[in-house]
Formats: C-alpha cells, structure tokens, sequence
C-alpha cells in the first residue's frame, strides 16, 4: 500500500512538472513576442480564418490583392472556432482545426509549434524543419527519402493526443522521461494521458482535419479529332465540294440473348473444402424477339363494293292497357237490413 502511495505521489510530481515546463515553455514564446517592430527574415507566414485571434509580432501585408495577416516568431494564435489556414513562406501549408491554441517560435530554417489544444495538419515539402510541443509530448516529422511530409498531431474530445502519418515517418518523445517511439508512414496512434506506453492504434475517429490545398487546373491532353470536326474542317477548307449524303443507316440484326443464372456461391470458413455449385441448378434463358411470318408492305387496290343496311322491321303496336272491373255497391236496403243485423241479438 505505501509503495502504491509513493507511485502517485510520484505521478503527480511528474504532472505537475510538465505543466510547469508548458508554462515556461509558453512564456519563452511571450517573451520573444515584444519586439513591436517584427524583423520580415523571421516572418512564419499568412494566417487566414473566421474566427482567429493573434497576438504578439504580426504584421500585415498585400498578397494577390487582398490584405493577410503576417505571422512572425513569437506569435501566439487562438482559433476560436472553424478552422485556420497558414501559408508558409517556404512554400508548405499547415491548417487548425478549432478551437485551438499554440504558438510559433521560427530560428532560421527551423519552426517550432507549441500546441495548447486543437488538432494541427502540417504538409511540407522540404523546409522548414518542423516540430511540435505539446504539454507532454515533442513530435517531429521524419522525411522518407527526401519527399514530402503529411502529419496530423492534436487532441480529441476526451483529451487524449492522436496522431496521423500520411506521408512520411513521425517521431515521439517523452520530454520527461526521454522515451521515444517512430510512428511510420501511414500509421495512426493515439496515446492516452501523454504516455508512450498508452500508445494504442486508431482507426480514424479520434482526430480529423483536412488540408485544404489549392488544387491545381487539369493539364490539356490532346485526342484524336471526331468525325464531325474531320467534316467541319474539310467543309472550311473546301467550301465548294459537294458532300455525299450518308447512306441510311441499317437496323442492327438483332440476334438472341442468353442469360445464365448461377446460384449464390457459399463460403465455409470450418471447411477447407467449398462446397462446388450443383450444375441441375444453373439455369440458361434465351430470350429472343417474335416477328410475323409475312410482313406486307404498300396498299391494297380494288373495287369498292357498296353494302346495304338491314331493312328495319316495324314493331308491334302496343294493346292498351285493361280496364279496372267496377267497384260493386250496396243498395240502400241492404244497407239498413245489415244494420239492424249488427244490432239484433236472434238472428234475421
């Protein structure tokens, strides 16, 4: 249990220490962005972005027309969101993905990025020579064979530094512990709490942000000229000669199409042997297009024969309808004798 306590008392220490170094790291950069007049041989580039804060030597001018702004060593950049993009006077291109923090400090040919938070994507083609601080970790690009060199080194949601080689090989250290790692070309690590030892690989979803270079216009290539400008031309050079009429073009013959139909292969990966396709399941369809035996063409040529209708046949007349037999009724007498039937108890 005590010698426990003693391993995180001495993982505290050793935090606390690289904070300590970050900070005076960060200062140094403060104090060598006093100077108010920047001198133009230590200009790093033009920064260009929605949301960009710079403070330190900058300067600012006219490029293609429009007004940049000129980082130069010891300044100190916040992309509060979006992203940025830096043009290198040597030529190169880096782009930050916000929000982000860092600083640039240039030494003749040699630029160094202190990288607070964010994600940085740097392509450079031969100069400068990069490298990059973070709290914990200082990364380098490595070229391979004297090539270009395509890096992303930044931090994710939770904290945790990734890392991403495109092109060319890049190398970590530890600055407390000096252990270092070359991450080859096309590899993608991320490390948890600053540690070489946590270094685990990534499939791409810890940290992202793409270089936004200029693409350049596609180069002509020739072809070979069609048959229609052949003609136009021939038509321009010799205005007066008569053109053939194109012949009409002839139905293709249409031949019958098969169709075969095999069922799905199967793959078994306990069996070294696949099982083969049983040939009573493959099924061949011909289709073709049914056509009349005889087909006529032109008009049909004769007498007309004149056709006479029906004579109508007149209909029956209709009876009359019969008449209703008449309503029989009582005499007077029988009325009085039927009456006095009601009324007499004995019978008639």
């Amino acid at each position: 249990m005590g010698f426990l306590f003693q391993n995180q008392n001495m993982l505290r220490n050793l935090a606390l220490f690289s904070i300590a170094a970050s900070v005076a790291l960060f200062g140094m950069f403060t104090a060598a962005a006093r100077p108010d007049n920047p001198s133009p041989g230590d200009a790093v580039g033009a920064i260009e972005g929605e949301a960009i804060a710079v403070t330190g030597p900058m300067s600012v001018s006219n490029i293609n027309g429009s007004v940049a702004t000129v980082l130069h060593s010891g300044s100190d950049v916040r992309v509060k969101s979006g992203s940025a993009h830096i043009n290198l006077v040597e030529g190169g291109q880096i782009d930050i993905c916000g929000p982000a923090h860092f600083s640039v400090l240039k030494s003749g040919n040699s630029l160094t990025i202190a990288l607070d938070i964010g994600t940085i994507h740097a392509h450079i083609e031969r100069s400068p020579v990069l490298t990059m601080y973070t709290p914990q970790i200082q990364a380098q690009p490595v070229a391979i064979g004297g090539g270009p060199q395509d890096t992303i080194v930044g931090f994710d949601a939770s904290g945790a530094m990734c890392v991403r080689t495109n092109r060319g090989a890049l190398r970590l250290e530890q600055q407390l512990t000096g252990q270092n790692i070359l991450v080859p070309q096309g590899g993608s690590v991320f490390l948890a709490n600053g540690q070489i030892d946590s270094l685990r690989t990534d499939t791409g979803e810890h940290c992202a942000c793409e270089l936004q270079l200029a693409e350049a216009a596609p180069p002509e290539v020739s072809r070979i000229a069609s048959a229609e400008e052949v003609r136009h031309n021939v038509d321009d050079v010799k205005p007066n000669v008569p053109t053939v009429p194109p012949a009409k073009p002839v139905a293709p013959k249409q031949e019958p199409i098969y169709q075969v139909f095999v069922p799905p292969l199967i793959f078994n990966a306990n069996s070294k042997v696949q099982p083969e396709v049983d040939p009573k399941m493959i099924m061949m369809i011909r289709r073709v297009r049914v056509r009349p035996t005889l087909i006529f063409q032109g008009k049909v040529e004769g007498d007309v024969v004149p056709v006479k209708a029906p004579a109508a046949v007149p209909l029956p007349a209709a009876a009359p309808p019969a008449a209703p037999p008449p309503v029989k009724t009582a005499s007077l007498t029988e009325r009085v004798r039927n009456f006095f039937r009601k009324l007499w108890p004995f019978g008639s």
